[in-house]
């Protein structure tokens, strides 16, 4: 993989930065994670986000279209933007506001609708990278009815947190993978070959 590049792929980096926002996401979904957390997740998230836009401007320019493109989105939308609504959330509610969150479910609506018309594309990726991609269209069409009031919370929460949690330990587990298979020029964690070659 990292031959196909000017310089080293950074997409293990890019694959730990979306496991960073998974596992925050899942917590705040699941409940764990109390108002005061929310400050924290935004820093989180703006770190994360650097390091997608940087793994997208590098896979982009090495004429990878669909994980430069992805990253390039996740940087925006999943990072950026999702860091400066959990601050602005975190506001509006330490000064009274309930935040109305419907207006993301149509914003999300654009995103889940991005990444599942591409999600062909990652059949040509290994297998469980296609699968994670599955997973999170799943996740992220059920953020849409969450946010739209579609979905009961007590049924669309859980699902969302725990795929959150899956989808993040198989971006660090990819991104182990690829860094040690590279480096040691073998096997030495295993990664399912693609479904369309």
């Amino acid at each position: 993989m990292a031959a196909e590049h000017t310089f080293a792929t950074p997409a293990p980096a890019g694959l730990a930065a979306l496991s960073v926002a998974c596992f925050g996401f899942a917590a705040v979904f699941l409940g764990w994670v109390k108002v005061e957390g929310l400050p924290i997740l935004t820093a989180w998230l703006i770190g994360g986000g650097v390091v997608q836009y940087t793994t997208a401007v590098m896979e982009l320019k090495d004429h990878n279209i669909t994980g430069g493109n992805v990253f390039l989105f996740f940087s925006a939308f999943f990072m950026f933007g999702a860091s400066l609504s959990v601050l602005a959330k975190f506001f509006m509610i330490k000064f009274g506001m309930a935040p109305h969150s419907y207006v993301e479910g149509w914003c999300w609506m654009a995103g889940a609708g991005f990444l599942t018309l591409v999600t062909p594309a990652y059949a040509k990726s290994n297998k469980l990278l296609f699968l994670a991609v599955i997973l999170i269209d799943i996740i992220l069409w059920c953020i849409v009815g969450l946010d739209l009031g579609k979905m009961d919370p007590a049924i669309g929460k859980p699902i969302v947190g725990w795929g959150l949690i899956i989808v993040g330990w198989v971006g660090i587990y990819l991104s182990g993978a690829i860094v040690c298979n590279t480096v040691y020029g073998k096997v030495i964690y295993p990664i399912p070959a693609p479904w369309v070659k």
